[in-house]
């Protein structure tokens, strides 16, 4: 699925001053390809990744997936949008505490009304070093693995698309590469548009294309 942001601007009121979140972006991102954003706390790169799963509405512009504007969609097709043609890797896991490993991998299936099948799951979590904690709840297991564990349950619909914002922000380096190895080759296997907002620049150094953000301005890297 081809995403394209097409004069996107996000302002912010603060107080009388507007604060300038994204500045007119223009890019277009290919589909399966993995794509990366980087740039200093502040710059943007959360912003941007919130309009690109219309988790936010922008000021001015629009952010098509293929030939659909994602800020026309009813309410059902935002729900559909949601569960099913993306997958959303938050910074701070955002577990449920009181549903174990396999119930928070299962939530938006079960929210969809989607039933895996047992080899698609079993894959997932064996790719992922889960399989061995799936009766554990969030606080029993380790860092790395509640990371893991969310980019499970960001992929657990086969979306098309995976958004991830600093998925190794929480982790060490060696977990951060562990991570990262297990994400691209997830990649590589289902063939998801994949892009990640990280500091990282080893993890930019993986990536098909990279852009920077500066005070709101996005620029090609690569």
């Amino acid at each position: 699925m081809t995403i394209t942001c097409n004069s996107l601007n996000k302002t912010y009121m603060q107080g009388d001053l507007p604060i300038h979140a994204v500045r007119d972006c223009n890019i277009k991102i290919a589909e399966s390809s993995f794509t990366v954003i980087t740039g200093a706390s502040g710059s943007g790169k959360t912003t941007l990744l919130n309009l690109l799963a219309a988790f936010d509405l922008p000021t001015t512009g629009t952010v098509m997936y293929d030939d659909r504007n994602i800020f026309k969609f009813s309410a059902a097709e935002q729900c559909r949008f949601h569960n099913k043609t993306i997958g959303y890797v938050f910074q701070d896991f955002r577990l449920l505490p009181i549903l174990t490993v396999k119930e928070n991998i299962l939530t938006p299936a079960v929210i969809s009304n989607n039933k895996p099948s047992k080899y698609y799951f079993e894959s997932l979590v064996e790719t992922l070093g889960l399989s061995d904690r799936l009766d554990h709840l969030p606080h029993e297991i380790s860092g790395g693995q509640r990371q893991r564990c969310a980019v499970a349950r960001a992929l657990i619909n086969k979306p098309d698309v995976l958004l991830a914002d600093e998925p190794t922000g929480n982790l060490d380096r060696e977990s951060s590469e562990s991570l990262i190895s297990l994400m691209l080759k997830l990649h590589e296997e289902y063939g998801q548009t994949m892009i990640i907002v990280t500091h990282d620049e080893k993890i930019a150094d993986l990536a098909d294309n990279v852009y920077h953000m500066d005070l709101g301005e996005i620029k090609r890297s690569n």
